[in-house]
């Protein structure tokens, strides 16, 4: 089997394409300084995939300890790199938190990918790279807006370093995966989003139905948009976990075009935040508490994928439509709610 080192493995994303990965016969460790991520997602992973998972608790940050993982695995053939923050507000109120923790990791994994001839590289990134798109849906060729907040920032100059990186290295392949919003969870609700407090909006609407919250604010209702609300196009995290392992059999095998190549990863359809918490409740059967609220700085307007070239290339189809990643999502909070009432053994 073909060893695969996921940063940022015990995180939301990075856990379900662990699974998505190993399901599909590769060997897969983990590192992850367990800052955001949480053993529990490697516990549930374990439990889906029936083996254990070795996770690495190293700052990437610190070069010395990043090396010593290449050493330990002179096997490994490719890397898969989740590891950052990712919350846009906490990026406006953060900005040089993110710069240092997202950019410093990349350039530390890039340096040991070269060190140690790990010549596979599929590189984390998002549609905030493209800011408040001018045509919609958006492909992978639309310009670069402004970023709307450091956090896309860190993600333009990250795919930047990559683009650089992969220029001067001919043997070297990067696939730069640019997800739009990710949601839901593990139809087994074994594994979801482990944050107590997320800030992105699925699991603020779980968690306000669930009593967690008293209410859910709207961040915005004067966009130019169908109903006022931010448009955004919601993705199964299972699906995006399965992109990933697409992505890097598409070049281990040698088929890529070039060595450095993006794909949008979305379903192609806009949805407006609610929209969303109107699906939300029609599944469930949940009435939510929310109202309406400013606009939130850092927020995009509206952005969904063109998506044709990962269903042509990667031969990449989304399996779970807006019904299904809210009844994940619903389900998976039903099961942390359990789990905290359950005596400690």
């Amino acid at each position: 089997m073909k060893k695969i080192l996921v940063t940022g493995g015990c995180g939301y994303i990075g856990g379900h394409t662990i699974v998505d990965l190993i399901q599909n016969g590769f060997d897969v460790i983990s590192v992850d300084d367990l800052s955001r991520g949480s053993l529990k997602m490697l516990k549930g992973i374990e439990k889906i995939v029936g083996r254990p998972v070795k996770n690495y608790k190293v700052d990437l940050c610190n070069l010395d300890d990043t090396e010593a993982i290449f050493l330990e695995n002179p096997d490994l053939v490719g890397v898969i790199h989740f590891a950052a923050f990712k919350s846009v507000p906490e990026s406006v109120r953060e900005p040089l938190m993110y710069f240092k923790n997202n950019l410093n990791s990349l350039i530390n994994i890039l340096q040991c990918a070269e060190d140690f001839d790990v010549d596979n590289f599929v590189f984390s990134s998002s549609c905030s790279v493209y800011g408040n798109a001018t045509q919609l849906p958006v492909s992978e060729e639309a310009p670069f807006a402004e970023p709307e907040s450091p956090y896309a920032r860190t993600k333009v100059m990250g795919e930047a370093i990559c683009r650089d990186f992969t220029n001067l290295h001919k043997d070297f392949n990067t696939i730069l995966l640019r997800y739009f919003n990710p949601v839901g969870a593990h139809p087994s609700a074994i594994i979801g989003e482990f944050q107590d407090l997320s800030e992105s909006v699925v699991p603020v609407i779980t968690q306000t139905a669930i009593g967690k919250r008293k209410e859910m604010n709207v961040f915005g209702n004067d966009y130019d948009t169908r109903d006022g609300s931010c448009v955004r196009d919601y993705v199964h995290v299972s699906d995006i976990a399965n992109a990933h392992t697409k992505a890097l059999q598409y070049i281990i095998e040698d088929r890529n075009k070039s060595n450095c190549e993006v794909f949008n990863l979305g379903t192609g359809n806009g949805v407006t935040v609610l929209e969303l918490i109107a699906a939300f409740e029609k599944v469930t059967g949940e009435k939510l508490n929310y109202k309406l609220a400013p606009r939130r700085p850092g927020d995009v307007v509206a952005v969904y994928a063109n998506n044709n070239k990962a269903r042509n290339i990667l031969g990449w189809e989304t399996k779970y439509d807006l019904d299904a990643m809210m009844d994940t999502s619903w389900k998976w909070e039903q099961v942390l709610a359990e789990s905290k009432k359950a005596p400690v053994s």
